[in-house]
């Protein structure tokens, strides 16, 4: 009896220290993933930011004098979106950079989202930037935005296109959202705000989910 007894504690101990060995093992593994795509993805800002020209602000342009009618019926056109200004890095196509100062955030951003791609930074998942609806994803990396979570609202982001125009948004919302309502994080109230930002939590079941609104510029 004292043998089997001795047994199923020396199982247990075994069994023990293999399931303390394998979490161990998923945390370094996990902190090493997350300091290799930031330090990656600060080489990929540094050689985008080289890339990108300083933005001057386009020339207004009047039609000639005899295509200008003062008193011609206006009418208002609905507004077009306009394709996406894009910059081609090592293969990979980037947007522009997303800046959060306050929790000393500032990234690349690629034009197109996919697991590989997150790996290596956030992501636009829909939207653009002329249609007030960009929505960007990324891990939950302490270097990528594994803190956003800890914005508040008034919090400001800026994001600048390749173009080198910056945009800057105050946060106005901050939620966390079940990780099946896609329908909620893409338009959620979307009359409210301009730019939304969204992560897993930790365990993967929901999304943390800021938004934005555009600041007059």
């Amino acid at each position: 009896m004292k043998s089997k007894l001795k047994a199923a504690r020396i199982a247990c101990f075994t069994l023990g220290t293999a399931l303390l060995l394998t979490a161990l093992f998923l945390v370094i593994h996990n902190v090493n993933e997350d300091r290799q795509s930031g330090v990656q993805a600060k080489r990929i800002l540094r050689t985008l930011k080289d890339e990108i020209p300083e933005y001057t602000e386009p020339a207004a342009t009047m039609p000639a004098a005899e295509e200008y009618d003062l008193f011609a019926e206006y009418e208002e056109e609905p507004e077009q979106s306009q394709a996406l200004e894009t910059i081609t890095l090592d293969g990979d196509v980037y947007i522009g950079y997303i800046s959060i100062p306050e929790i000393g955030i500032e990234l690349p951003v690629l034009a197109d989202w996919s697991y590989p791609n997150l790996k290596i930074a956030p992501c636009r998942y829909v939207g653009g930037i002329d249609t007030d609806d960009l929505i960007i994803c990324a891990h939950n990396y302490n270097t990528h935005f594994g803190r956003i979570g800890t914005l508040h609202t008034d919090s400001e982001i800026i994001f600048t296109e390749v173009t080198g125009q910056e945009h800057r948004y105050s946060v106005v919302n901050i939620e966390q959202l079940p990780g099946t309502a896609v329908e909620d994080i893409k338009f959620g109230n979307a009359d409210d705000w301009d730019l939304t930002l969204f992560t897993c939590t930790l365990g993967g079941q929901s999304r943390v989910t800021v938004r934005a609104v555009r600041l007059e510029e």
